[in-house]
């Protein structure tokens, strides 16, 4: 009994000191030295390849890294942010941007004791700018997306969309018409192979659904989304599952148009395709023309 108690100390303890260093004046002076370099490197036209870019302060992945290089290279824009599906809002792709880089936003979920544990977290760590992002539980479907956007007082040119609700991705960004982002990241799922698919959308959709795999949209179909609405894909964190865009016009030489394959190339996604073998044969959109 003794011997547990003292683990679950050292694990807390442990928890506490991996949130405080996320928040230590090292993390934002790194950021801030790496950020000057990369300005200088665009400055000289030699940004180095995404792939080599990334690192994980809030976000799941190693996405932190590369959405700094992006900005480096394209500006920061206006510094506001929406993620949808944010469960808490803390290990996110746009935490990292409201702690140390001074950005204001909106995290949206549809779980309400993740929203509660978001606006405490918050509050409890306050930066020096003191702006909180907004919280809004919900959940978001095509018809109410334009709405909860506005409703947060959002609108026009953001500088980042993250989108990850294990479901209607795809089709939440196909109908966000409010904002326009600069930067979108958004899941993808590479269990479709190059198949130009998307599962049918259902505004009632839970995950995991009738299959766990069969939601969203194939990395050829989510590219042609983002053609369609103006936007190239640069990048991938190293599994392939985020797909990172970026505006059509900011950056073009220097943050270039990868291809599909290009960030398909972990050995996990090789794997991930024998998911796709169960509902292969289940309804899909295919080839989509806009």
């Amino acid at each position: 009994m003794i011997v547990k108690y003292f683990k679950k100390i050292l694990k807390d303890k442990l928890y506490y000191q991996y949130i405080r260093d996320r928040f230590s004046p090292a993390a934002q002076m790194n950021q801030r030295q790496l950020w000057h370099h990369y300005r200088q490197c665009a400055t000289e036209g030699r940004m180095p390849p995404l792939e080599e870019c990334g690192f994980r302060v809030f976000s799941q992945f190693e996405e932190d890294g590369k959405i700094l290089a992006i900005f480096a290279a394209i500006g920061m824009g206006n510094k506001t942010f929406i993620e949808i599906g944010a469960d808490d809002g803390v290990n996110s792709n746009c935490a990292n941007w409201y702690f140390h880089f001074g950005f204001s936003g909106l995290f949206l979920d549809g779980n309400p004791k993740s929203i509660a544990r978001g606006e405490k977290f918050y509050r409890t760590h306050p930066v020096p700018w003191d702006f909180p992002p907004k919280f809004i539980c919900s959940k978001v479907t095509r018809e109410n997306i334009n709405q909860l956007v506005g409703q947060a007082g959002l609108q026009g040119e953001i500088s980042l969309l993250s989108i990850d609700i294990d479901g209607n991705d795809y089709w939440i960004w196909d109908a966000l018409e409010a904002v326009s982002p600069n930067v979108v990241i958004i899941e993808t799922h590479n269990e479709f192979g190059m198949e130009d698919i998307v599962v049918p959308y259902d505004p009632e959709y839970f995950y995991p659904g009738k299959h766990l795999v069969y939601h969203g949209a194939s990395p050829v179909a989510m590219v042609n989304l983002a053609r369609h609405k103006g936007y190239r894909l640069v990048g991938a964190n190293y599994y392939g599952t985020n797909f990172i865009f970026v505006k059509n016009g900011l950056g073009d030489a220097l943050i270039p148009e990868v291809s599909v394959a290009s960030v398909l190339a972990h050995p996990s996604v090789a794997e991930s395709y024998r998911l796709f073998e169960p509902v292969k044969d289940w309804e899909y959109i295919r080839n989509r023309k806009f």
